[in-house]
């Protein structure tokens, strides 16, 4: 961890990808009841993105580069357009708390993708440990019936959902490598805004523009997409690209393994999705992988770390 970073900085920002985070596949369920889902997501990010760009700016963040805009359109397509809006088409299909669940293979693809890059971290064997278990909660949730009592799980909404991770997995190690603004709230923005054309440009692509009547939006969806938003962009998308800079990749990616049990107790309490003897077990057993993986993950010792593309290791975001 660099010489500025807090612990307590940390701690809230762990916070936010592990609660606000959970709580968005909620919102994003009742977004895309009456919204097309990759224009909602497009729509999301725009707004976002453009307020956290200018934010940045008005803090004294110089323009970025052409190089910084690359490395943060590239990003904003793998962890938004990719990984994020798969998220809401496969909501579609999915109960968000299930979502949540599958989402929680990101820390498989993080380790490994960090490990094959140029330069990566080797894995220990406490954090394949932890995957290993959280992979097996995640063939108790999504196996064959005979695994565990409850219904199958529709499967090719699982398909893309894996995928979704995969793309969200490549683009945060990536973003962790690759040259990006020292301010994070402009690099957040840079990736929104990316991200949003690559979303609004996908959604009409595949006819979504048809959908997209104002009138018939409902107040649920709009209030789920202001909660989007703010919260889940603004705040939870912040933290996370804070955290990328001053942690381990298999620790920040244990948000994943904490956000399906928010977003389980949620769609219980909230939206009255049923909650099976099978949800409970992977649950309990994705949970013991995140465990390992935090107990293990060692954050970063200060001036240890790489910086990026020049970028002093002493000096991570101001914001």
């Amino acid at each position: 961890m660099s010489r500025k970073a807090t612990r307590a900085s940390v701690v809230a920002a762990f916070a936010a990808v592990y609660i606000v985070w959970g709580s968005t596949y909620l919102a994003i369920r009742y977004a895309v009841q009456t919204m097309p889902p990759l224009l909602m997501a497009g729509a999301r990010f725009s707004v976002s993105g453009a307020m956290l760009y200018g934010w940045a700016r008005m803090r004294g963040a110089p323009r970025p580069t052409a190089a910084e805009w690359r490395v943060a359109a590239l990003t904003g397509v793998l962890m938004l357009c990719l990984g994020n809006g798969s998220v809401g088409w496969a909501e579609q299909r999915i109960p968000s708390a299930l979502a949540a669940l599958i989402v929680a293979v990101v820390p498989l693809w993080m380790v490994l993708f960090d490990w094959v890059m140029p330069g990566g971290e080797r894995p220990t064997l406490a954090v394949v440990a932890g995957i290993v278990v959280g992979l097996a909660g995640l063939v108790v949730l999504v196996g064959p019936e005979q695994i565990g009592a409850g219904e199958p799980v529709d499967v090719v909404g699982a398909l893309v959902l894996v995928a979704a991770s995969m793309a969200w997995a490549f683009g945060s190690v990536y973003n962790k490598r690759g040259e990006r603004p020292e301010s994070a709230t402009m690099s957040t923005g840079l990736q929104m805004l990316g991200g949003s054309v690559a979303l609004v440009g996908g959604g009409l692509a595949l006819g979504e523009g048809h959908q997209a009547a104002i009138t018939h939006i409902s107040a649920a969806s709009w209030a789920g997409w202001l909660y989007l938003v703010t919260f889940g962009s603004l705040i939870g998308f912040t933290a996370y690209i804070y955290l990328l800079k001053e942690v381990s990749p298999a620790k920040a990616s244990t948000y994943a393994y904490v956000n399906p049990v928010v977003a389980l107790l949620l769609g219980w309490a909230i939206a009255g999705e049923s909650i099976t003897a099978r949800t409970l077990v992977a649950a309990a057993i994705i949970l013991g992988g995140v465990a390992l993986i935090t107990v293990a993950g060692q954050a970063k010792a200060p001036g240890r770390h790489a910086p990026a593309s020049g970028q002093p290791a002493e000096s991570p975001s101001r914001e």
